[in-house]
C-alpha cells in the first residue's frame, strides 16, 4: 500500500495538474469527491469493470462483439453485478462471465468483497492522464495482477 502512496506523491507537475483539473470540473459540475456515485466511486467502478472485461477477453480469447467469439468452445455470459467494499465505501460493479465458469478474475477475485488500495491506483490512473505508457508503468509496478504487456492498452488505460 506504501508503494502506491509513494508513487502518487511522485507524480509531475503536468500530472497534478490534471488530477486538480478533475477535481476542480466535478466541483463546478456539482459532483462529490467521495460520496456514492462521485467522483471517486465512478473513477472506480469504471477501472474495475474495465480491468474485468479485459480479463475476460483475454481469458476467452476475443473483444466483446467481436465476431470471432462465436460458435467457440467458451463464450461471454452477460454479466452480474457485484458490490465491492473499498477505501471510499461500496462500489457496484458489473462483473463479465463466460459461459463454462472458468474465468479466474484477479482484480477482484470470486467470491472478494472487499479491496484495499484500490482508490490510490485510481487516483494514480487518473493524475497520468490515462496514456497507455503511463499505465503500462504504472501497472507493471503496483498490480499484483499477472498479465500480458498488452494488458493496459487492451483495456483502454
Amino acid at each position: 500500500m506504501t508503494e502506491m502512496i509513494e508513487s502518487m506523491d511522485s507524480l509531475t507537475t503536468e500530472q497534478q495538474e490534471l488530477a486538480a483539473e478533475l477535481v476542480a470540473k466535478a466541483r463546478a459540475e456539482g459532483v462529490e469527491l467521495t460520496r456514492p456515485n462521485g467522483l471517486l466511486t465512478g473513477l472506480t467502478k469504471q477501472v474495475l469493470e474495465t480491468a474485468l472485461e479485459t480479463e475476460l477477453a483475454e481469458h476467452v480469447g476475443y473483444d466483446k462483439h467481436d465476431p470471432a467469439g462465436r460458435n467457440g468452445a467458451n463464450s461471454r455470459n452477460g454479466t452480474r453485478t457485484k458490490t465491492v467494499t473499498t477505501d471510499i465505501g461500496p462500489v457496484a460493479i458489473e462483473v463479465p462471465r463466460d459461459r463454462d465458469g472458468s474465468v479466474d478474475p484477479q482484480i477482484v477475485r470470486k467470491r472478494q468483497r472487499r479491496l484495499q488500495g484500490v482508490n490510490e491506483m485510481v487516483l494514480s490512473l487518473t493524475a497520468r492522464g490515462l496514456t497507455t505508457g503511463e499505465v503500462s508503468a504504472h501497472f507493471a509496478e503496483t498490480s499484483p495482477v499477472p498479465g500480458s504487456a498488452r494488458t493496459p492498452s487492451r483495456a483502454g488505460l
